[in-house]
């Protein structure tokens, strides 16, 4: 179970970083052209917003647990990463954009996983 935990966490990881490092350093329409299109028609300030709070949701995917030091916030951030995929589909879906909807759903599992799991864990 920990080596899925970890698949996991890392798969998150890869997908929030992506997001984060590119929605805390590109522009809305540079976002819209590269494909996050849930991004479009909102301000700059909550693109960066959402961008940075993505990185500090990968932090806390690993350094807790790692550390020892207050491992429950690695299933909070779990947590908080997928509750941001609700809004997400629900952009994506009425732009009727259905490979995006999938993307978040999947995940939004993948975070309810690792939340379950490592709250079980401890």
């Amino acid at each position: 179970m920990n080596t899925a935990l970890w698949i996991c966490q890392g798969i998150l990881t890869i997908a929030f970083l992506y997001s984060g490092v590119t929605k805390s350093t590109q522009s809305e329409r540079k976002l819209v052209e590269m494909g996050q299109t849930g991004v479009e028609g909102l301000p700059q300030g909550v693109i960066r917003f959402a961008g940075i709070s993505e990185l500090f949701g990968v932090m806390g995917l690993w350094l807790p647990w790692l550390s020892g030091i207050m491992p429950v916030l690695t299933p909070v951030a779990a947590l908080c990463l997928g509750a941001i995929m609700i809004p997400a589909a629900v952009i994506h879906t009425k732009r009727k954009e259905t490979p995006a909807v999938m993307v978040n759903i999947f995940l939004f599992m993948l975070c309810a996983f690792v939340a379950y799991g490592r709250f079980r864990g401890m």
